[in-house]
């Protein structure tokens, strides 16, 4: 690698050059854990669930790679426990998404089960990016976080 030091503009990286945006790099890990009380809703529409972390990406070419470990539960046989990742306002779990993470009561009475998503996004800013957990039912009424569980939000900026 180059490196070019010409005494007015410092330090010039020839382009991919500079070690801290040298592609598949990890440059910051922001990372949440909320293990506050239990929440529900009858909503078939997403609704909040009150927990996010936010993240200031260094390059607009950087990826974003969501890590979510959560525990819902749906109180209808038979009925789906849905939770979704939310950048800022947009839904990244729309479609076939695997922001979106759904599950299915197959017993008559609660089932909590651990979920988690996986998602590499592209934000294209450098601005303050909020990443949030939505979630919602088929029927029934949804539960989200369980007495002593908890669950967690991992960040992780990759350079592209």
């Amino acid at each position: 690698m180059t490196t070019i030091i010409d005494g007015s503009a410092g330090i010039t990286f020839p382009a991919g050059g500079n070690p801290q945006a040298a592609p598949s790099k990890v440059l910051q890990v922001v990372s949440a854990v909320y293990g506050g009380t239990q929440i529900s809703t009858s909503s078939t529409s997403y609704v909040s669930a009150g927990f996010s972390v936010s993240i200031t990406p260094q390059f607009s070419t950087s990826k974003i790679l969501i890590l979510v470990n959560s525990v819902i539960t749906n109180s209808t046989a038979s009925a789906t426990a849905n939770i979704t990742v939310y950048r800022n306002s947009t839904n990244l779990g729309s479609g076939s998404s695997n922001a979106l993470v759904s599950t299915t009561n197959t017993g008559g009475s609660y089932i909590w089960t651990p979920t988690s998503i996986n998602y590499l996004d592209s934000p294209a800013t450098t601005s303050s990016t909020t990443y949030s957990l939505y979630y919602n039912g088929s029927s029934g009424t949804t539960y989200f976080l369980y007495g002593a569980c908890s669950n967690t939000i991992t960040l992780m900026e990759i350079a592209a």
